[in-house]
């Protein structure tokens, strides 16, 4: 692997050897400067002599690939796995600022401040275009980057759902002609439950409507159609949606559009943000076949720069990992012991089986099962910045261990794999930092 050096006054210059970073840092005319990829700076005057180096971006929904080449070899390249969740996460720091709001009982009305600015994108694609962006300035600012060339696509997709459509049906979704976003995924679905086992024999079933990805890590509750699917009222149960249940981990065939609809959003602005040239899909996998080059986000960079018989390095993985958890308040549900079982159960399953206010909707009433209070129900509110954040690294008894998370108002550690217990919690006193994950940074290899 290349070593990237930049000189005295933060200018990049053509990598070096491992070797040859390792002597110089041992002789302390050179500093570490950044990781991911490693990055030196010179302490003494350089001539600079730099060659031309083109930067290839596959830019995607979920990934980027990269490349930097020259005319003999290849300096970096790799994947960065993008963040997901961030239209989850938006949507909770909305019902926090909410909240918030709502005690002012005498604040003035802002209506007028809530406007858009020409191009404005939503938050979740402005954070992925954001990342690519990020992504080729960290690049730039430790290469010589004389030319950049990313992979776009047009993805048409209303001509993919419809190879006939014309004209004015483009303006035309495929949510015409329906009061609410309730009545056009009952009427897709046929009005029926999409639950291929779903027992209610009712003749007239209440009908509701599921978010697929809830269980998903982050978890998905947008109101996107390819995230929504209809059940019936016995079917869509609390119960079902615990672990272990039918409706947790399942994923039925709802077709979602999401990363061609990002690329033909954004594509046009990146290269216009970046100042690059443009290649197509189809021309890299032509290029890659005839190469004989296996298929991955890498590869497609290295041949959307034009790569053909250059010297390779081995994939820098990368990936993109939150930098604050905004949640300041955590509830811990109460347990009891389930009489009929002996397991301890949470309240929320040994419930009173009240589903709604207004219908006669209501279940069975479980709270008389609830035996023993194992413990109770409480709120945990942070009042201080954690002195680690997960997937950090810290060394405890003498090795290093992955952080899942802090517990006890950050008092206590929670450890990854230590032997023989999943997730050891140890006091944040007893262990000693040994890198910090945030942002973009290499992906550990397990």
């Amino acid at each position: 692997m290349k070593v990237l050096v930049i000189n005295q006054h933060g200018r990049p210059l053509m990598p070096t050897t491992s070797r040859k970073a390792r002597l110089l840092l041992k002789a302390r005319i050179a500093k570490i400067v950044g990781r991911d990829p490693f990055t030196i700076q010179l302490l003494y005057g350089t001539r600079g002599y730099v060659q031309p180096v083109t930067l290839g971006i596959d830019a995607g929904y979920k990934h980027i690939g990269y490349s930097a080449v020259t005319e003999n070899e290849e300096l970096v390249g790799g994947e960065l796995e993008l963040l997901n969740g961030m239209s989850e996460r938006i949507t909770e720091r909305s019902k926090y600022r909410r909240q918030r709001r709502n005690r002012l009982r005498h604040r003035a009305p802002r209506f007028d401040n809530r406007k858009r600015k020409e191009g404005w994108l939503a938050p979740s694609i402005q954070h992925r275009l954001d990342s690519h962006l990020q992504l080729v300035e960290r690049i730039k600012s430790r290469l010589p980057v004389s030319k950049i060339i990313v992979e776009v696509a047009k993805f048409d997709i209303q001509k993919i759902n419809n190879p006939d459509i014309q004209g004015e049906q483009y303006q035309q979704g495929e949510q015409l002609g329906y009061k609410n976003l309730v009545a056009y995924i009952r009427h897709r679905d046929g009005y029926e439950c999409q639950n291929p086992g779903c027992k209610n024999k009712s003749k007239e079933k209440t009908l509701q409507v599921h978010h697929i990805g809830f269980w998903k890590n982050p978890p998905d509750r947008s109101n996107r159609p390819a995230n929504l699917i209809t059940l019936c009222d016995k079917c869509h149960t609390s119960t079902n949606h615990k672990k272990g249940k039918f409706l947790y981990g399942w994923q039925p065939k709802v077709k979602s559009f999401k990363a061609e609809i990002f690329m033909s959003t954004v594509y046009r602005k990146l290269v216009e943000l970046l100042g690059a040239e443009q290649a197509f899909g189809y021309e890299s996998d032509y290029i890659r076949e005839e190469l004989g080059i296996n298929k991955s986000h890498h590869n497609d960079a290295f041949i959307i720069v034009g790569g053909t018989t250059q010297q390779r390095v081995p994939s820098l993985m990368l990936e993109q990992i939150r930098r604050n958890k905004r949640s300041m308040e955590q509830f811990y549900d109460a347990k009891y012991i389930d009489k009929r079982t002996g397991n301890k159960e949470s309240g929320s399953i040994l419930f009173s089986g009240r589903r709604t206010r207004n219908k006669n909707l209501n279940g069975e009433n479980l709270r008389i099962y609830r035996g023993q209070k194992v413990s109770k129900g409480q709120r945990r509110i942070k009042k201080q910045r954690y002195p680690y954040n997960p997937n950090d690294y810290v060394q405890f008894e003498g090795k290093v261990y992955r952080i899942v998370g802090m517990q006890n108002l950050g008092s206590g550690v929670k450890l990854a794999n230590y032997p023989g217990v999943a997730n050891k919690v140890v006091s944040v006193n007893k262990v000693t930092s040994v890198k910090r994950r945030t942002g973009i940074c290499e992906k550990p290899r397990e």
